[in-house]
């Protein structure tokens, strides 16, 4: 009944909140059981996203610079681009305010050069790995010439900011896809490539998935023609900060679960790499859409989870993915998104931020069983 009424913009985020008290922070639901530890090599860790989602795979990869190989950014933009201010985000570093706030984005809008200064800053202070480590990683960046969200100058000024902080012309990649809009593109799967719209999952005759995972980890086996390995529902509180721990735990923004997706081999003790794939706005599990998703049901569910494509890649590359879940937060962060400009602390792009740490936390479980 709830999908069916109409909204004023206000009564939507106080819906997609009240269905949460009741259904997640509550703790009416049953508990998912935590990450296995498995036989991965957690400096073989890659990460990739889609528009917030890519800010955040962004800031992970520059904070745990160490640990990350490589990264596929998806219609997003530099690190720390907002820097703690949510209009700098909504109006400079993309157009996602509009009507409310005229866009302003430019060739530079971002100010790279701050940012660079910003970064070797936070390496002083410990507070990030040192960006040396950038130099040595493999990146993919993928615009669509058609986004009006995060335009395709936002892609330019993140191929300035790795650029200055030395990462080498032959380990960057980019891909401008003429026909897509603000869109995770896959090769039949989803909405008109060109259609900027929830789920923003595009069929644009392009494997994003595919694309970023050879990129970063050189040529894959074939893919399988359907999914052979296990997705696996976990629990992600027992990943947070000690002091995010407990019934408001949802302040930081993460759900109650996240995925993961473990191919038979990986689950028999073989040798895997992981990989780190983050859902953009309304793209999470527990996202409430205005209308009903075509699947069925309320949310989005697993949506994503099952259909970027990188579960098939993983059953023949000896690669576990997860997809942790990012959650809708009323009146502070309606739409679901990934925390890149700060609602859940000034810390959100570096080592002490709750979600970097919270994904940091999941690497490190899921490599806890790794063999010499």
């Amino acid at each position: 009944m709830l999908r069916h009424l109409t909204l004023t913009p206000l009564a939507t985020p106080l819906r997609r909140g009240l269905l949460f008290i009741l259904t997640g922070c509550t703790g009416l639901v049953m508990a998912a059981p935590p990450l296995p530890a498995l036989n991965i090599d957690v400096s073989q860790t890659s990460v990739s996203g889609i528009s917030s989602g890519g800010f955040m795979a962004v800031q992970f990869q520059v904070a745990h610079a160490s640990t990350v190989r490589g990264a596929g950014i998806v219609a997003s933009g530099p690190y720390a681009c907002a820097q703690n201010n949510v209009l700098t985000a909504v109006a400079k570093c993309s157009c996602t305010g509009e009507p409310s706030v005229p866009c302003q984005v430019s060739e530079n809008s971002a100010a790279v050069p701050e940012l660079v200064n910003a970064t070797h800053q936070l390496a002083e202070q410990n507070k990030i790995d040192s960006p040396a480590k950038i130099a040595q990683q493999k990146v993919l960046i993928l615009a669509g010439r058609k986004d009006t969200l995060v335009p395709l100058a936002i892609a330019d000024q993140l191929a300035a900011y790795y650029t200055a902080l030395g990462l080498p012309a032959a380990n960057l990649s980019r891909v401008t896809l003429d026909n897509a809009a603000h869109t995770m593109p896959t090769p039949d799967y989803g909405i008109a490539c060109a259609k900027q719209d929830e789920p923003y999952i595009g069929k644009c005759h392009y494997d994003s998935a595919r694309n970023i995972l050879s990129w970063i980890y050189g040529p894959l086996k074939a893919a399988s023609t359907k999914a052979k390995g296990r997705l696996v529902e976990f629990d992600q509180r027992g990943y947070l900060p000690a002091a995010q721990q407990g019934l408001f735990s949802w302040h930081g923004g993460m759900d109650n679960s996240g995925w993961l997706y473990v191919p038979n081999s990986c689950a028999k003790g073989e040798p895997c790499r992981l990989h780190i794939a983050l859902h953009g706005c309304k793209q999470g599990q527990s996202y409430l859409p205005l209308q009903a998703p075509a699947g069925g049901g309320l949310y989005y569910g697993t949506t994503f989870v099952r259909n970027s494509g990188y579960n098939r890649w993983a059953d023949n590359n000896h690669l576990v993915i997860l997809y942790p879940q990012a959650v809708s937060i009323p009146l502070q962060n309606p739409n679901g998104c990934w925390d890149w400009w700060g609602y859940s602390g000034a810390d959100y792009a570096n080592q002490n931020g709750v979600q970097i740490q919270t994904l940091k936390a999941m690497v490190d479980r899921l490599g806890a069983g790794a063999r010499p």
